[in-house]
């Protein structure tokens, strides 16, 4: 989630930074070329008043005997140029040069030079020049007229470079752009300690939830830190859990109590019924009927009993060799299976992994019955132990009828057995204990099908003990 947020508020932040900093930039650029337009306009209206009383130039010609105040002009035109380079010159109404620095300079007959003294011709000054910006090599042209009683004389024109305005706009827009560069860096680590701070209540509780929903019920959230609405959230989430968890508990203790009352009554009765077979002729089918239903039942109220347990016992995890375990539980079905005909094989190389050896036998025991229950006479059932970097696995196969799709789908589920085996000794609850046994310790149990017919089944259990003990510090 930090990863789809943060980059949007990166990209907000630099839209508004943009959004600041053109108009800046452009304003910068704009103040430095208006305060050198500025200096020319004073330069102007300076030599626009040296020229206002120069003795005119006969029509068509230059004056051929020039008066001091033309001088005068000239060598301010001279000085001018020599010390800042900008070309100026006071030119009459034709065109021709009253002073000019350098004396070649001439106003040419079109350009940006001829537009500004057209336009001072008509009494007023040239307008500002379009703005330069640092990649362009332009010229700035202001242009002044030279009014004698009321009538426009002469125009004084300067045209200067604009390499030095150019380089402090690229200056100033070097310092934008580097206080550009400091405020994004700052808005960056203000997004990450602010999305860290917003999200890390959420990080939380999605996996005190995960917890909560792999079977770790004692899991809560650690009200802390985080917005006022997350912190509200976190509580309601607790209370939420802790209802949970105590509506759960009632029912395991409603189960285990009840399990372990009925067991008198169910003792009582099962006596009677062998006090009372007493009275009956020998091999009476309904006696034997309800002999058989009693022990069903007796073994039901055990097996709820047995996972009403399995549920509120925590897992004493060690580190296991699950080879020698395995080999151990193979040896001990052997001859159950030899009795009925099935070949029982095992390749239980050393393997370690962390798991309740109680608990590992017990699942074991369970899995590996129900391969040989399940497989016909002639069949076999195959044990295989194997690791990799993150679990160590028992995959056990049969040869036997297998399950369907749909069935495949529940097996596992309390009291759910295929309609196919309804004949076959057995509760319902064997693998639903197992699969509760396995969760407390990290384990788990899978299933799927086996070709060319048959069951595959993978007990797994973690390969080091840092997976469990993160998740147990967690919650």
């Amino acid at each position: 989630m930090r990863t789809r947020l943060l980059p949007l508020l990166i990209v907000l932040m630099a839209a508004v930074l943009l959004a600041l900093g053109v108009p800046l930039a452009v304003s910068v650029a704009a103040g430095e070329q208006q305060r050198v337009v500025v200096d020319r306009i004073d330069d102007t209206a300076r030599f626009a008043a040296l020229a206002q009383y120069v003795t005119d130039a006969p029509s068509g010609s230059r004056p051929t005997a020039p008066d001091e105040r033309q001088e005068t002009l000239r060598r301010e035109l001279d000085s001018y140029y020599g010390v800042y380079g900008i070309r100026a010159g006071v030119f009459y109404r034709n065109g021709s040069a009253m002073a000019n620095a350098p004396g070649d300079w001439l106003v040419p007959q079109t350009g940006e030079v001829r537009e500004a003294f057209g336009e001072a011709l008509l009494s007023r000054r040239s307008h500002d020049p379009r703005q330069v910006w640092p990649w362009q090599r332009s010229r700035l042209i202001v242009a002044s007229p030279v009014i004698r009683d009321g009538d426009v004389v002469a125009v004084v024109v300067t045209d200067s470079p604009t390499g030095q305005m150019r380089s402090r706009i690229l200056r100033g827009w070097l310092l934008i752009g580097a206080g550009e560069i400091a405020a994004m860096l700052l808005a960056v680590g203000a997004a990450l300690r602010l999305t860290g701070w917003v999200l890390k209540p959420v990080r939380i509780l999605d996996a005190t939830t995960h917890d909560i929903a792999t079977g770790r019920l004692k899991s809560r959230v650690a009200v802390g830190g985080g917005p006022p609405e997350l912190r509200r959230l976190a509580r309601s989430f607790n209370e939420m859990a802790d209802n949970v968890e105590d509506v759960l508990e009632q029912q395991r203790a409603f189960v285990a109590d009840a399990s372990h009352q009925l067991r008198n009554p169910l003792s009582a009765l099962l006596l009677r019924i062998e006090l009372l077979s007493l009275e009956l002729p020998e091999g009476n089918e309904e006696i034997a009927s309800v002999r058989t239903e009693g022990k069903r039942l007796a073994q039901v109220l055990d097996d709820l009993l047995d996972l009403a347990l399995a549920e509120h016992t925590e897992a004493d995890l060690a580190l296991t060799d699950i080879g020698a375990l395995t080999e151990e539980r193979v040896a001990a079905w052997s001859p159950a299976a030899a009795a009925k005909g099935v070949r029982l094989a095992g390749d239980c190389p050393p393997t370690t992994g962390w798991a309740d050896p109680i608990t590992l036998s017990s699942a074991l025991d369970a899995v590996i019955d129900n391969a040989v229950k399940f497989t016909p006479e002639g069949g076999t059932v195959d044990v295989a132990v194997s690791s990799d970097g993150a679990a160590t696995t028992v995959v056990v196969t049969d040869t036997g009828p297998g399950l369907t799709d749909d069935e495949l789908a529940r097996v596992g589920d309390r009291f759910w057995r295929s309609g196919r085996h309804q004949n076959i000794k057995g509760s319902g609850l064997g693998l639903s204990i197992t699969r509760t046994l396995l969760a407390a310790g990290g384990g788990s149990i899978t299933y799927a099908h086996h070709e060319p017919s048959g069951l595959t089944v993978t007990v797994s259990v973690p390969r080091h003990p840092e997976t469990h003990q993160a998740l147990s510090v967690r919650a």
